[in-house]
């Protein structure tokens, strides 16, 4: 992965809008927050090969954490504290955000076809 380029990002997402896609989006502190604070609480949330559409997609940050935000017909599916991306050998657009350590934090990704 390597950072964000906002305006390749924002290339790249609208490829994928008015299609339907297959989204995983997946955000953690899992066991990294008990490792380091017994008293810390472990949260996180994950979805994987949501099918959806969405019509309007948008990347916006300061330079070192994005939120990307995906328009869909009833609602919106976003994701904070992005920093690094990547096309895949599969034309997957991988977006994720690490902490200090490089331990992943959050991942939006987008796919025309299922993550295996």
């Amino acid at each position: 992965m390597k950072p964000i380029e906002i305006d390749k990002v924002q290339e790249m997402l609208q490829e994928f809008e008015n299609k339907e896609v297959y989204v995983h989006l997946e955000t953690t502190n899992g066991a990294y927050a008990s490792h380091i604070n017994e008293r810390a609480y472990n949260v996180g949330a994950y979805i994987r090969n949501a099918k959806l559409s969405f019509s309007k997609a948008k990347i916006v940050g300061n330079g070192r954490s994005y939120r990307v935000g995906l328009k869909t017909e009833i609602g919106w599916v976003y994701a904070e504290g992005l920093s690094d991306w990547v096309i895949n050998e599969d034309k997957q657009l991988l977006l994720a955000g690490h902490d200090r350590e490089g331990r992943l934090m959050v991942a939006l990704e987008i796919s025309e076809a299922p993550f295996k």
